[in-house]
């Protein structure tokens, strides 16, 4: 005798946070914003010379992340 039991979303185990969808899209979004706000501010150069880095690791961050199941 076999048991087959079907995944609802109760008998699903839980992920850690880092695993979850939806917080790390958040994250990811928020990275990004930040990168953008390094970008388009006048006062620090150390800000600006990195804004390109942390909008790219923000928009690879979100392309990976999507890609998670809910």
């Amino acid at each position: 005798m076999t048991n087959t039991q079907t995944n609802t979303p109760d008998t699903l185990p839980k992920r850690p946070i880092y695993m979850r969808r939806g917080p790390m899209e958040n994250l990811a979004t928020a990275i990004i914003g930040l990168g953008f706000l390094m970008m388009f501010q006048p006062f620090v150069l150390a800000l600006y010379t990195w804004s390109f880095i942390t909008l790219l690791a923000g928009t690879v961050m979100f392309i990976i992340v999507s890609k998670f199941p809910e």
